[in-house]
């Protein structure tokens, strides 16, 4: 399955759906809940996933879950267009070099950081997980925003 061309739709907005849905699905996949999703431009950014403030499953790695969800958006979006936007993906890499040098110097933050994308790429290519993506990203092109509740639905649904 992949998002329907639409002549209508420009390739940024499909990039950025798919961005989007990574970061939601693999926000699912760790236990973290999703508050909303949208591809609606604002200040500074093109879409947004947000998340529930206090709904958090315990972790065995708080830390490196921030980092694989960061990335997750860029790595989604990488999967679908065949290349790292890294320049759209600004913000995400700023989270996740602050985070990296919690755990490492600035040095070793770098190997951690290919390290992290390596292991989202993993998650992103087991198929439920990719199913989920594109079907996130679907609706949000029919929608632009859709809640927690939806995605949550749709990844249930794409991981089955």
């Amino acid at each position: 399955m992949s998002v329907p061309a639409d002549p209508n739709v420009s390739s940024d907005v499909i990039a950025t759906a798919y961005h989007e849905a990574g970061h939601a699905v693999i926000a699912l996949a760790l236990g973290r809940a999703v508050q909303r999703v949208s591809i609606v431009p604002g200040r500074g950014w093109l879409g947004r996933c947000e998340f529930q403030k206090g709904r958090v499953r315990p972790s065995e790695d708080w830390l490196e879950s921030e980092i694989l969800i960061s990335l997750a958006g860029a790595a989604a979006e990488a999967r679908h267009t065949g290349a790292y936007a890294w320049e759209g993906a600004i913000a995400d890499l700023r989270t996740v070099r602050r985070l990296a040098v919690q755990r490492a110097s600035e040095r070793q933050a770098e190997r951690l950081e290919r390290r992290l994308i390596a292991k989202v790429e993993h998650l992103l290519n087991q198929a439920g997980h990719w199913r989920a993506v594109e079907l996130i990203a679907v609706e949000l092109l029919r929608c632009e925003t859709i809640s927690g509740r939806a995605v949550r639905h749709l990844f249930d649904q794409g991981c089955r």
